[in-house]
C-alpha cells in the first residue's frame, strides 16, 4: 500500500499515513476552501488501510487549529479508526496540543468522549524561535 503524504500549507494540514513505516500523523492547520475535496482522498486511503491494518495503529494529531467543517471530517476519520478498534485492532490517538490552548485540549476531550478510542492527551510548550 502506497503511503499518503500531503505537504501542509497555511490552510491545510500536513498528512503522513504510511502503513509500512507504521506512521500516521496529521499536523498544522485545517481550514481548506473545499473541505470535502481535501479530505476525500485521506478518508479513502484510511478506508483502504482498514481492510488490512497493522496490528497496532497510533495516530498522532498535532493540530494548531481546525474549523468546524474540518472537525466533521476529522470525526469521520476517527469513526473509521473506531471501526478498526471494534474489529479488535489496537488503535490509539495521540492528541498533541499546546499547553495553553484550552480550545484544542477541549476538542480532544470532546472527541474522546464521543468515541470508543483510547486518547492520550499530550501537552507541549510553545518553542519560540
Amino acid at each position: 500500500m502506497d503511503a499518503l503524504n500531503i505537504k501542509g500549507t497555511g490552510e491545510t494540514p500536513g498528512i503522513i499515513f504510511d502503513k509500512e513505516a507504521n506512521r500516521f500523523e496529521i499536523s498544522g492547520k485545517s481550514l481548506p476552501e473545499d473541505v470535502k475535496e481535501f479530505y476525500t482522498p485521506v478518508l479513502r486511503w484510511l478506508r483502504n488501510y482498514a481492510e488490512n491494518p497493522n496490528p497496532k495503529t497510533v495516530v498522532r494529531f498535532k493540530m494548531e487549529y481546525f474549523n468546524t467543517a474540518s472537525s466533521k471530517m476529522i470525526l469521520e476519520l476517527f469513526e473509521i479508526l473506531e471501526g478498526l478498534h471494534s474489529a479488535g485492532k489496537d488503535v490509539e490517538i495521540e492528541w498533541h496540543y499546546m499547553e495553553d490552548d484550552e480550545d484544542m485540549h477541549d476538542a480532544g476531550i470532546d472527541y474522546a468522549d464521543m468515541l470508543g478510542l483510547r486518547f492520550n492527551m499530550i501537552s507541549y510548550q510553545h518553542i519560540s524561535k
